[in-house]
This record gives structure tokens, C-alpha cells and sequence, in this order.
């Protein structure tokens, strides 16, 4: 009974409690203690996520005839991987979470756990105002950032995220994370460097136009962004909605 979405929530509340019932054991850890095993799950994690890039590559070297058989490795390969992820899901953010009390004096509550989990599932989580949206995507941001394939986080605005990466950058610092990002008028070797970062954030517009520069680009030297990974995008409807509506366009001559 109840609608959908409440029966998709009601899913996840099996690995909500299972994140709360590590809190007590978590919050006696120390900082070493605790940023040790971020290190750990990046050990795991990293290697696989470098696997699976390497037969990225080679799979576009591949004749035609023998690009199957690579893609069905490449899929097992990356099936793995999510079930890495999900399997250290409930640890991570329980670090995460500790992080955060120790570095900026926030807790993630039940809602936020719940929001973590499903931007980590890829799909649309619903909060409203004041429920703690920019505290919950460092949830599934540190998570899918142990790969070091990066991490983007778009915003609406400059301003916000400029806010937001100021404001959260303590956590991801404590666990080892860097954390860049992109303004207006930042120039080439800034951008790149921001982009580099395992975490970066930055607006809809200044992705998009990088993106379309470095297509541009007469060699890599003077492209700025790297590979994608993992996105999380606030206030979806209005940017994948609204706001794309409006192409972004770059003449030349």
C-alpha cells in the first residue's frame, strides 16, 4: 500500500538503519583512524575503476568482430565495481557522516542518508528546502570520488557554488579529498586544476562550455576537463528542464 515513492523509500530504510547502527562504533574512532579506512576503501575501489578505464580504451582499438566479446568484460568489470560500492555503501557514509560532525559541527539525518542513497542509484531524490540537500550529496559524492575519476557537483549559480564547495570542503578535506571550483573568470590553468580536483563543483553553464571548448581545442595540452565519471546536479528540473532550452553556443571563426 501507499504510493510508489513511499515504497521505494520504505526500501531503503533496511540500509538507513544499518548506517545508524555503525554510528556508536564510528564516533569512537579517531580522525587517523577513520580517514585510514577512506584510504582503505580507496584501495579497493581505485584499482577496478582503473581496470575498467584501461578496457575502455583498448576496447576502441578493437575490430568491429572482437568488440563484443570486450564490451561483455567491460560490463562485468563495471557490474563488479557497483557491487563494490554498494557493499561499502553503509561504511562510508557512516565515515562520512562522522566526518562531517567532527569538520563543519553537521550530522546527516535519516532524510539525508535516504537522499545519499539514491543519488548514489542515480536517480532524482525529491528534498525540499531546508532538508539538508548540499549536506546529503557529500554522501554519495565522497563514495563514488574513491574511484579518482572525479566527482562533479553542478549548481544553478557562481555563487553557490562557490558557497557550497566552501561550505563543504572541511569534510572532504578530513577524509583526504580535494575539492575544486569553477568560476567565470578563472582562466585556463585554474579550470584544469579545479578539474582535477576529486571533487568539483561548478555551474551547468561553465561545464557546458568547457566541454565545448576542449572540442575545440587544437591539442590536449588546452583542453581543461578530463574523463567523465559521476555528476550530481541540484535543482535538476530547472537545469535539465528549464535552462536547456537555451543552447550554449560558441562561434568561431
Amino acid at each position: 500500500f501507499g504510493t510508489q515513492q513511499e515504497r521505494n523509500i520504505k526500501k531503503l530504510i533496511p540500509l538507513v538503519n544499518k548506517i545508524n547502527g555503525l554510528e556508536k562504533k564510528t564516533s569512537k574512532l579517531s580522525d587517523k583512524v577513520l580517514q585510514r579506512k577512506m584510504d582503505e576503501f580507496r584501495g579497493r575501489v581505485k584499482p577496478l575503476a582503473v581496470e575498467i578505464g584501461q578496457l575502455e580504451k583498448e576496447m576502441l582499438e578493437l575490430p568491429e568482430i572482437e568488440k563484443e566479446g570486450a564490451k561483455i568484460d567491460l560490463q562485468e568489470k563495471a557490474r563488479q565495481l557497483d557491487e563494490l560500492l554498494y557493499d561499502i555503501l553503509p561504511e562510508a557514509f557512516a565515515i562520512v557522516r562522522e566526518a562531517a560532525k567532527r569538520a563543519i559541527g553537521l550530522r546527516h539525518y535519516d532524510e539525508q542518508l535516504i537522499g545519499g542513497i539514491v543519488l548514489h542509484q542515480g536517480k532524482i531524490a525529491e528534498m525540499a528546502n531546508g532538508e539538508g540537500k548540499t549536506l546529503a550529496a557529500t554522501l554519495s559524492a565522497c563514495l563514488n570520488a574513491l574511484s579518482g575519476k572525479g566527482v562533479h557537483v553542478v549548481t544553478v549559480n557562481d555563487y553557490l557554488a562557490r558557497r557550497d564547495r566552501d561550505w563543504m570542503a572541511p569534510v572532504y578535506e578530513f577524509l583526504g579529498f580535494s575539492v575544486g571550483v569553477i568560476q567565470n573568470q578563472m582562466n585556463s590553468t585554474e579550470r584544469r586544476q579545479s578539474y582535477y580536483c576529486d571533487i568539483t563543483y561548478g555551474t551547468n553553464n561553465e561545464f557546458g562550455f568547457d566541454y565545448l571548448r576542449d572540442n575545440m581545442a587544437l591539442s590536449v595540452k588546452e583542453q581543461v576537463q578530463r574523463g567523465f565519471n559521476y555528476t550530481i546536479v541540484d535543482e535538476v528540473d530547472s537545469i535539465l528542464i528549464d535552462e536547456a532550452r537555451t543552447p550554449l553556443i560558441i562561434s568561431g571563426r
